[in-house]
């Protein structure tokens, strides 16, 4: 979408061409990372058709413009999970976010606090729950995957708490994982083995490797020297091969509800039974996901889901949602739809692909200009106030 405004101050920062929108960030990201890392973070499972619909459904909705109404005065202040944002936003787990970056989680979560919304580490992050707390200065929110090893995931949950953490995200759909084709091909594991192809492609990402050689974090800190069993690499691969959990149940749930005590919010939603029953469980909130597109492909998207998810539960636990938004105006067509806020993944990962903490900070201004504009094209002045009444009409996602 086009900006009503000048270039932001990091406008130039990458290439000679203004950077103007996520798909820019993305295209930088891909000349910067290397091929295995960048695959990671875009792609889906098997024919990606779920990843794909993810986007093009927003695509679907259309919206009514308004005109000769006040636009001044405009406010994208909001709440999540009960906690104040500067705009319905916040950073989703991503795993090995650092290496889209050197200290990517660091970096993310230092550009995220700037911005006033939350960042959201993840089990399978290079930097450790600690690492981040030690170098940011505002809370963060952890994700947690449910693991064979209960006692591994009660340390996690309490090395959370320990390191202040506002929000637990519990992630429900990777139970089993699903298959990234393009993660067997390109033989995904961290550090990168040195293959021949893997060392012409990274000769090709010199900044990338210089970044990567200044850091220690270069694998999985919140596993290595915590997991019992897991003291190296080649013991992680073993035990992260065997450790999701598909016996994972509700009762599981309300344990580590009961355990964490605080903030929680259930990840991985997308049928409207399953987001009753994740109401019942007592939580703050849902996330209606699909992995990005990555467990089961063939899944309706996020955003087509959204509708019923929201009728289903009503006012008895909040909803948010992921998958496919990569605009301010992606966001906005997300609370119409009945969303109380959104999360982004792959867009953040572009932008720290692209520029380390710079380029993160750049998506999210960008995120942040989109939505301003669209809100008030649609005669709004306060996020809070959308509604499906800036629809032009009920978006058809079986078309």
């Amino acid at each position: 979408m086009p900006s009503a405004r000048p270039p932001s101050r990091w406008a130039t920062l990458f290439t000679d061409r203004p950077v103007t929108c996520i798909e820019d960030l993305r295209q930088l990201a891909e000349w910067r990372v290397p091929r295995m890392f960048y695959d990671y973070a875009d792609s889906g499972s098997y024919t990606e058709q779920t990843y794909r619909a993810n986007e093009s459904d927003f695509a679907r909705i259309k919206l009514r413009q308004r005109v000769a109404v006040d636009m001044t005065n405009r406010t994208l202040a909001s709440t999540m999970a009960g906690q104040p944002v500067a705009m319905p936003v916040a950073l989703a787990p991503t795993g090995l976010t650092g290496m889209q970056h050197a200290d990517g989680e660091i970096l993310a979560a230092r550009a995220a606090a700037k911005a006033g919304v939350p960042f959201t580490l993840s089990t399978m992050s290079i930097c450790s729950i600690e690492d981040v707390a030690e170098n940011t200065d505002k809370p963060f929110w952890f994700q947690l995957y449910v693991m064979r090893d209960r006692a591994f995931i009660d340390k996690l949950i309490d090395r959370a708490k320990a390191a202040g953490c506002s929000a637990l995200v519990l992630t429900l759909d990777l139970q089993i994982l699903g298959q990234r084709h393009k993660d067997i091909r390109n033989g995904l594991s961290t550090p990168p083995k040195l293959t021949p192809r893997n060392i012409l492609n990274m000769a090709t990402k010199p900044r990338w490797c210089l970044n990567m050689l200044r850091t220690e974090r270069r694998t999985f800190r919140n596993i290595v020297g915590h997991a019992s069993g897991v003291s190296n690499l080649s013991s992680l691969s073993s035990w992260t091969a065997e450790q999701f959990d598909p016996a994972l149940n509700w009762d599981d749930v309300r344990r580590i509800r009961d355990r964490w005590g605080g903030k929680l919010i259930l990840k991985g939603i997308l049928d409207p039974e399953d987001a009753v029953m994740a109401a019942e469980t007592g939580a703050d909130a849902l996330i209606v996901s699909n992995h990005g597109g990555r467990q089961l492909d063939g899944a309706i998207s996020s955003i087509a889901a959204l509708p019923a998810i929201v009728e289903a539960v009503g006012d008895r636990i909040e909803v948010l949602m992921d998958g496919g938004i990569r605009s301010g105006q992606d966001v906005v067509k997300a609370l119409a739809l009945g969303a109380k806020g959104t999360f982004i993944g792959r867009a953040f990962l572009y932008g720290l692909g692209a520029g380390g903490e710079a380029g993160v900070s750049q998506c999210l201004e960008i995120i942040r200009k989109e939505m301003d504009v669209t809100m008030a094209m649609c005669g709004l002045r306060d996020i809070r106030t959308v509604t499906g009444n800036i629809l032009a009409g009920k978006p058809d996602f079986a078309g």
